[in-house]
């Protein structure tokens, strides 16, 4: 279970700190203080249960099959070559999150009034097709092959939790360096080192 925790929770990471319009978002409301946990707890659950669907439902149903199970193998190890070139290719064009927050929605609201942050974090996550493509197909796929599927789950959970909260815990602290480039610039390169290291076990592991 200790290595497909590990796996989860490499995986997940490397996903979910990637620049977007999420982690803007809850950047964004941790440092108005505008429901910034209610906010980080939203996007974990989200992504827990995102990532739970697609292993007990992607996962059983590839892994039943030997044809199927060989040709969502490669095809894991392909997406994952794919995304570390793609961070890789934004080492060499790096934004920051400034940038990424020009596209974030507003909010308009007060303290008190919690629903329309809520209606918007959902509308952030959910309203992505990406987000399903990355949690329900990919990682469900990927999780499927562990040798312990709920210890995968575990571990990409634990990865939404660490970052979405820290994230809020840290927001005076992580904005300004957020803001440069070059803090992107070694997470991508982190990133890309990742997923080559899952694509290569993934490759070499025995069926």
């Amino acid at each position: 279970m200790g290595n497909s925790l590990l796996h989860g929770l490499l995986i997940g990471a490397s996903l979910i700190v990637a620049i977007g319009a999420q982690n803007a978002f809850v950047l964004r409301q941790g440092l108005r203080r505008e429901h910034g946990w209610l906010v980080a707890g939203i996007c974990a659950v989200c992504d827990l249960l995102l990532v739970a669907s697609g292993v007990a439902g992607i996962g059983p149903l590839i892994t039943s099959s030997a044809v199927v199970l060989l040709l969502a193998r490669w095809g894991g190890v392909a997406w994952l070559v794919w995304q570390a070139l793609v961070a890789f290719k934004r080492v060499a064009r790096p934004e920051s999150i400034a940038l990424a927050m020009n596209h974030v929605p507003e909010t308009g609201v007060s303290l008190a009034s919690a629903k329309p942050v809520v209606i918007a974090t959902l509308g952030v996550t959910l309203l992505n097709p990406h987000v399903y493509l990355d949690t329900v197909v990919m990682l469900g796929i990927i999780g499927g092959q562990q040798s312990s599927p709920a210890g995968f789950v575990a571990g990409a959970s634990l990865a939404s939790l660490i970052w979405f909260f820290g994230l809020v815990g840290l927001a005076h602290w992580l904005s300004p360096r957020l803001q440069d480039p070059r803090w992107w610039q070694g997470i991508d390169i982190t990133v890309g080192a990742i997923m080559l290291l899952i694509a290569w076990q993934l490759a070499t592991r025995a069926l």
